[in-house]
């Protein structure tokens, strides 16, 4: 959509071109011409004169920023792009929040800054030094410095730009610029937006481990909503939001915004719709780290940068925010180095052998993963110097000889024979009592002394740079030795009681934002010194999906519950808010801590199959039927994988309103998609007899029992078949038909899934 500037822009370019073409003055006009084409296409624009600052645009959204007479810098709109010109503006925006909200002045609102200084002043106050637009990774960047009146601290704030994402990104980095004193730093987030007077609707993925990424719905009604993580892991929720109007959470579109924490320790997202009657009440929402029990001391000279706090606005609803979110993961967030290939469909050894690793059952198992299609064979835990249990050799890296008395090198040398990928988990921040390391150096663990001594896995402290230096070293050589392709990176404990009682007094509490700093450059020299690895997030299933680890990591497994039904509610859920080539989801038999319902093993591939599909089945007990489905169902995937990893998703019946659910996923060029339909396992009784099969149940769904289809070309033809029946011909509709009426819901039984693909003739 374009704006009143734009409008005029483009009838003065219209008017300059006629002259050209008119009067034959091309040479003299170019410059000219030039000029006005510059502003049209311009990200950050600076504003003069009246309502002076700057107005900041994307494909669809416009952030307009005003500079009040004393050097006050305020947010003034957040919203739809043809309203970026908009002169009237909120009297609560330039009177009670600013782009940096302090602890100071009006006390209405949650402050992005909260510092004491040397004097023991707690009331910061900034004004405007100088701004300029500069080029951050190939992005225009808004950079503001702002500094305290009186005392000697800078702020220095970016926005980052990416437009056709409709996404900013945010973050700030403090400085005291004093000669002597401290400035105490107890809360420094990432950012602050504040939305337009309205009603608003929360959206957030919350649950548990082994219930990742629930949806949940909360109406944001006067006071404040915090969503945040103490325990250095995120399975309970997501550091991600969606925001839209209460009037327009029913329809697909509509205005949304959302957002993400990039950051993998402790965060926070901040709703404060306080309500205050002398002014339009209007939502302002913070994100950043967490600082619980956490405090920076700025030493003279030190500066600290937060995490980005990323931000959109989508006018096509939840639908339009996903997709949008997804394509700027896909495309910007994860590491360059893989970016653009498929994810290999990966056999995991976990759940058929535990600990008790033998070199030559792993082979046989790697034979039969071969034959069925499996393209990389991750080794899991129990590889490692007496592993025999969980309580035992965590953090001591060496290979086990007794288990691999030549090394890994014969079995990585077989998987590579086979054409495989070689794979291996590793979980390098977390310790047991009974190591070497352990053993050697007790002071190298996150505790506070005489305290309670926590049971099984402890985290190491790697805020301290001899446990850095001993982690890198050991992942470094391993990788080195070893012709290693894959590296699943776990994580399975919370953090509790980190003391760091040989630390210096004044960064103690810094552990944490410390530990993560050092976390981070662990594994960017990792994967600078091994670019060709490909690394898996993992932390006792979804607990490390936020964007700050995902820039540094291939794809994420999503949750420990793999039981398939449960599985369409979390992928459902996680592809709200991220792409599909992120989802690394298994085929897996019964598990002891898991319910399994009566499902078939097509149907628990044709789940898997919506993202990165793995298997995690003791496959030497398969049927030759089993290993046959498991053949088919892998080479169906290979062709479907390109539009199901790096398409478009939509997500088109809901398992949380419905007894089925839907997936589509389009290619980029719009003329592929592949849709995933499934019933799930529990309906109302479409009859008297209770124990009769529940035949027709769908017709209890109190839904419509057509499926619209999204994203079509209206005047294309497609052909709609049955991907795994090559005798089906197909049926052929118009992309108008296909999405305003739809097609027969084609599922009538529990637990019974189909696949179809669409291509246009």
């Amino acid at each position: 959509m374009e704006t009143g500037v734009d409008r005029r822009i483009k009838q003065k370019v219209l008017k300059i071109r006629t002259a050209v073409f008119k009067k034959g003055v091309l040479p003299m006009m170019l410059p000219l011409l030039s000029f006005f084409v510059g502003i049209a296409q311009r990200p950050i624009e600076k504003i003069t004169g009246q309502d002076a600052g700057w107005v900041i645009r994307t494909k669809s959204s416009a952030y307009r920023l005003v500079i009040s007479s004393d050097k006050r810098i305020y947010p003034v709109f957040y919203g739809p792009l043809e309203q970026a010109d908009v002169r009237f503006r909120n009297a609560s925006w330039t009177q009670r929040t600013e782009e940096i909200p302090v602890r100071g002045a009006h006390p209405n609102k949650a402050p992005v800054l909260e510092v004491v200084y040397a004097d023991n002043v707690r009331d910061a106050d900034l004004e405007l030094l100088s701004s300029e637009v500069v080029i951050i990774d190939k992005r225009p960047t808004l950079k503001i410095v702002q500094k305290d009146r009186l005392y000697p601290l800078q702020i220095t704030s970016y926005i980052r730009v990416l437009e056709e994402f409709n996404i900013l990104e945010k973050w700030v980095e403090l400085t005291n610029l004093g000669k002597k004193g401290n400035i105490k730093v107890e809360n420094l987030l990432s950012g602050s937006i504040l939305l337009p007077n309205d009603e608003y609707v929360l959206t957030h993925l919350s649950g548990g481990e082994l219930s990742e990424f629930q949806e949940y719905h909360t109406e944001l009604t006067p006071g404040v909503k915090i969503l945040e993580t103490k325990m250095f892991k995120s399975n309970t929720a997501m550091p991600w939001f969606l925001v839209r109007p209460k009037s327009s959470v029913q329809n697909d579109r509509g205005p949304a915004w959302w957002g993400s924490v990039h950051y993998s320790g402790n965060w926070k997202l901040v709703f404060d719709n306080t309500f205050n009657s002398s002014y339009y009440n209007t939502l302002q929402i913070l994100g950043g780290i967490n600082s619980w029990d956490t405090e920076l001391t700025l030493q003279p000279g030190r500066s600290f940068t937060t995490p980005k706090f990323s931000t959109g606005y989508s006018p096509n609803g939840w639908d339009g925010a996903a997709r949008d979110n997804a394509a700027y993961v896909r495309e910007t967030i994860l590491p360059a180095t893989h970016r653009q290939e498929l994810r290999p469909v990966l056999f995991n050894s976990w759940y058929a052998t535990t600990y008790n690793i033998k070199e030559e059952e792993q082979i046989a198992m790697a034979k039969i993963a071969k034959d069925i299609g499996v393209e990389l064979f991750c080794l899991d835990d129990g590889w490692f110097k007496g592993r025999i249990k969980s309580d035992t050799a965590l953090g001591d890296w060496d290979i086990d000889e007794v288990k691999f008395p030549n090394g890994l090198g014969p079995i990585i040398d077989s998987i590579h024979a086979m054409g495989m990928k070689f794979g291996l988990w590793v979980e390098p921040e977390n310790v047991v009592a009974k190591s070497e390391v352990y053993h050697k150096h007790p002071d190298w663990v996150l505790d506070f002394p005489g305290r309670r001594i926590v049971t099984g896995r402890r985290f190491m402290n790697l805020a301290r740079e001899d446990v850095y230096q001993y982690l890198f070293k050991s992942f470094d050589r391993l990788l080195n030795e070893n012709k290693i392709d894959f590296i699943k990176w776990d994580q399975n404990t919370y953090l509790s009681d980190p003391g760091w009682a040989d630390a210096p007094v004044e960064i103690q509490r810094e552990v944490r934002p410390r530990f993560i700093a050092n976390l981070y450059r662990l594994v960017d020299e990792l994967r600078k010194r091994h670019p060709h690895v490909l690394f898996e997030s993992c932390a006792s299933g979804g607990g490390r999906v936020d964007l700050g680890m995902m820039s540094r990591m291939d794809q994420a497994w999503t949750s420990d519950n793999t039981t398939p039904v449960d599985r369409l509610f979390i992928q459902y859920g996680y592809l709200g808010a991220m792409p599909a080539n992120t989802m690394v989801s298994w085929v897996i038999e019964g598990i002891a801590n898991q319910q399994q319902m009566n499902a078939s093993l097509a149907y628990k591939f044709d789940v898997a199959m919506g993202g990165v599909l793995g298997i995690g089945y003791d496959i030497r007990k398969w049927s030759a039927q089993e290993k046959e489905i498991a053949r088919k169902k892998i080479a169906l995937y290979k062709t479907i994988r390109p539009i199901v990893q790096q398409g478009i998703t939509h997500r088109l019946v809901s398992p949380y309103e419905h007894n089925r659910t839907a997936l589509q996923y389009n290619s980029k060029n719009g003329n592929e998609a592949v849709l995933f339909c499934y019933n799930l396992a529990v309906y109302l009784s479409a009859g008297y007899v209770k124990s009769a099969p529940l035949r027709s149940a769908q017709l209890n769904d109190r839904a419509t029992s057509f499926l619209k289809l999204k994203d079509l070309a209206p005047d294309k033809n497609y052909r709609i078949q049955k991907a795994d029946d090559p005798n089906d011909k197909g049926v052929v509709y118009t992309g108008a038909f296909l999405t305003e009426v739809g097609i027969d819901w084609p599922l009538k039984n529990s637990f019974e899934s189909a696949i179809y693909t669409l291509k246009a003739e």
